[in-house]
């Protein structure tokens, strides 16, 4: 009888090349294992691109907050503030900024791909890339709605210092004195406007940036496009994305910085204190500061999906199901 394995050819030497074979083809993962690179490789790119642009967010936030003020655009916004307080204060909010965004990236891309995956799960493979569209649309703002959640109270911290400068001294000073002075309650004042601008922003942006590379690689064979191309493909569908994000919830971005400046009066609850707001900014107020906002959300945007696609493939999470037609 013959003592050769199961899998065995019958060769030796076919069974060594079999073996060098499988040794050299990476274990496709799933699962947790799969989920959690994901998510890591979201907290990354978000969190080196926000904390990147922390100055500035520092000057489009001074613009919608005394727009009287910082009324010559953005590099006469960077000059005012470095003129007036110095240029470490366009650093103001960078650890809020780079922990907030760590949380909501592993979140917001990790959640995304998971609810995707799900999608295919309950409808089908076919079913869901025929409606690829309401699969990115549904799973994105689920993702956002949970990422929003871990995101809010830093938001707001980073807010109130980028707003009060002396306010407190850092993350842990400005957390704590909302904290103690306002309740937990104060870091999810802006939870709704948050969600009005975060969940826009983030359908808009992943749907985009996946029409965007679907019709390039209608024209490019993916499949024997090199890593350098690939991330330049990222880096210029995720831009055209996040011009569209942009566009799409600034009016929300700015009532955001407007509720978190101060305080709301004794008894105005949130959905007052946001019609008031509203009112107050009207359509063209709510679009102040839209030119330094496209600048920083379409350079984040294209440099997170750059970053999140070169890191996905250095810890090998290429387990994911892909939809779109090409």
């Amino acid at each position: 009888m013959s003592n050769a394995p199961a899998t065995s050819t019958g060769s030796s030497k076919l069974d060594a090349a079999k073996q060098v074979a499988l040794a050299n083809t990476p274990e496709k993962l799933s699962g947790f294992a799969l989920y959690s690179r994901f998510a890591l490789a979201g907290a990354v790119c978000c969190s080196v691109t926000h904390g990147g642009l922390t100055p500035v967010d520092v000057v489009k936030t001074r613009i919608q907050l005394d727009p009287v003020t910082y009324n010559t655009g953005m590099v006469g916004g960077f000059r005012k503030v470095i003129a007036t307080e110095g240029a470490g204060a366009l650093l103001t909010g960078f650890g809020p900024t780079a922990a907030g965004y760590f949380l909501q990236g592993a979140f917001k891309f990790g959640g995304y791909e998971l609810f995707k995956q799900q999608c295919i799960n309950y409808l089908g493979y076919e079913t869901a890339s025929n409606n690829r569209t309401a699969v990115y649309l549904a799973s994105s703002a689920l993702a956002e709605f949970f990422a929003d959640i871990a995101l809010c109270p830093l938001e707001a911290t980073r807010i109130r210092l980028v707003s009060e400068p002396t306010f407190a001294t850092g993350l842990i000073s400005g957390f704590g004195k909302i904290a103690k002075n306002e309740g937990l309650g104060a870091f999810y004042s802006g939870f709704g406007p948050i969600l009005f601008k975060q969940v826009p922003y983030t359908m808009a942006k992943f749907v985009v940036y996946e029409k965007v590379a679907e019709a390039i690689y209608k024209r490019v064979d993916k499949s024997t496009t090199s890593s350098g191309k690939q991330t330049l493909i990222n880096l210029g569908s995720g831009l055209i994305a996040g011009f569209a994000a942009a566009i799409v919830s600034q009016p929300a971005d700015t009532m955001l910085s407007k509720i978190n400046k101060t305080k709301g009066l004794p008894g105005e609850g949130t959905t007052s204190r946001l019609i008031k707001i509203a009112k107050e900014l009207g359509l063209r107020g709510s679009y102040t500061g839209i030119g330094a906002r496209l600048f920083m959300v379409g350079t984040l945007t294209a440099g997170q999906f750059a970053i999140y696609g070169d890191i996905k493939k250095l810890l090998g999470a290429t387990g994911g199901v892909e939809i779109a037609k090409t």
